[in-house]
């Protein structure tokens, strides 16, 4: 059942909550200045509407209010706001390329979105294009360089007592959590990596994947262990789901939450990524929902990446449906079997059993439960797998309540439905040249013409 809010009550109530209210760009910036992207009043309701954000789903809306501890109008803010924030980080990002060092959103309605740039002269582009701006030293690439030679340490230095490092965006660092200052001057050590660039932090956090005794979010079994559903998916005409790669290995047979006989794992990679499919048989049909609290549907609309900062919801078989925000992308983290790199951090709770299960924001799919440390008793941290890699490496289409056949592009371009775009992919569609500006799987609604949420002129 969809169960969709869009009345001008409910849009009242979200300006008087604190949603963004994003006028047109001011006249142009001084010359010195790179010029600002294409102004964001077109795409106020575009934003909201193409990922679903000005519609959540009542499940959603509870667990927000009850994990964040949010009202009813705040949580429906919060959801438009971050919608509207990922399209201007997008822009932004395209607009100051290399100088881009990353963007998050904050408060409780998510409200506030910060670029930031190396460049001081950007301030203006990025104040015009309607966030906050702070410069920094290090750009996010080369941010990114640094946290991989890291991973590549990972692969010779042993690092359970330093398990998990990260592109920390807020503090502009690659950020590496040790329980043993040893471990950590071991691998950073190894890494060759310019200190200057890390941060080290003191944790007791000992990650483990979260299944052991043995829809999004329900069971499935493998033998006697027990994960979770991520996110229907297709492989052509073949149906199925991506879930986490420790729950199963090529082959394995599955049966359903019901004991039925189910499927069989027909890729998965664990460690270094944690990323499987399970292809089912006849019996099973895939849905576009994720169970979420008393059962109810929730919808996944797309697949568009969150930004840090922002809400998002976790569904899974031992704990249920709960919430957090998004803390980092970019995560490398040691488990007992190795380290996995490539995830994200969150505030989420999870248990053993919740593997496998989804991630959403809002009704955007975000990855597949990974692990973690803590409970959902005293909270924790947990890591997902993003779901846009698995969709890419493994071919697969994620099952969206806008689903429908795609076109290959006009006139001979080159965008595609089903194909997964990361920022600064460039495209051509109807005789035009189009950039990526966010991570997403394209869908035949969601073409470059029509979609300047995710696709930019060039």
């Amino acid at each position: 059942m969809l169960h969709r809010h869009a009345t001008a009550a409910c849009t009242a109530a979200l300006v008087a909550a604190g949603a963004l209210v994003l006028t047109g760009l001011p006249a142009a910036v001084a010359s010195e200045t790179p010029t600002p992207p294409a102004g964001p009043s077109s795409t106020v309701q575009s934003a909201a509407a193409l990922l679903g954000a000005d519609r959540p789903s009542p499940e959603v809306l509870r667990a927000l209010q009850r994990d964040l501890g949010l009202t009813d109008a705040q949580a429906r803010a919060r959801l438009v706001n971050e919608a509207e924030a990922g399209a201007i980080a997008g822009r932004l990002r395209a607009a100051l390329g290399t100088r881009f060092a990353g963007a998050w959103v904050r408060g409780a309605t998510s409200a506030t979105v910060t670029v930031a740039t190396t460049d001081s002269a950007d301030v203006a582009t990025i104040k015009a294009g309607g966030a906050e701006a702070e410069v920094v030293r290090y750009g996010l690439a080369e941010l990114e360089a640094a946290k991989a030679k890291l991973d590549q340490a990972a692969t010779t230095t042993r690092t359970l007592d330093a398990p998990v490092w990260y592109v920390d965006v807020r503090t502009n660092t690659v950020t590496l959590e040790a329980a043993e200052a040893a471990a950590a001057e071991a691998l950073l050590t190894a890494s060759g990596l310019d200190r200057a660039l890390v941060r080290v932090r003191t944790t007791d956090e000992r990650p483990q994947p979260l299944a052991h005794d043995l829809r999004g979010g329900d069971a499935y079994y493998i033998g006697a262990a027990r994960c979770s559903i991520g996110f229907s998916v297709t492989s052509g005409t073949q149906q199925g789901f991506a879930t986490a790669g420790h729950c199963g290995k090529e082959g394995n047979e599955t049966t359903g939450h019901n004991k039925a006989a189910q499927g069989a794992f027909k890729a998965s990679k664990f460690p270094e990524n944690d990323m499987a499919w399970v292809a089912t048989n006849a019996d099973w049909t895939g849905t576009p929902y994720v169970k979420g609290e008393a059962e109810k549907n929730v919808e996944v609309t797309g697949s568009t990446e969150a930004l840090v900062g922002a809400s998002i919801c976790r569904s899974g078989s031992t704990t249920g449906w709960h919430c957090g925000t998004v803390e980092q992308h970019s995560t490398s983290v040691t488990y007992p079997q190795g380290t996995v790199t490539g995830m994200t951090r969150t505030t989420v709770c999870a248990e053993p059993g919740d593997s496998g299960g989804a991630y959403l924001s809002g009704s955007q799919a975000q990855g597949v439960t990974s692990g973690g440390s803590g409970n959902c008793t005293s909270g924790g941290t947990t890591y997902h797998q993003p779901i846009n890699p698995i969709l890419q490496a493994y071919g697969l289409t994620l099952k969206t309540t806008a689903s429908q056949p795609g076109e290959a592009g006009k006139s001979g371009g080159t965008w595609a439905a089903g194909k997964v775009y990361a920022p600064g992919d460039q495209v051509t569609y109807d005789g035009v040249t189009y950039r990526c500006i966010q991570s997403h799987q394209a869908q035949s609604g969601w073409n470059p013409a029509a979609a300047p949420v995710v696709w930019q002129r060039a």
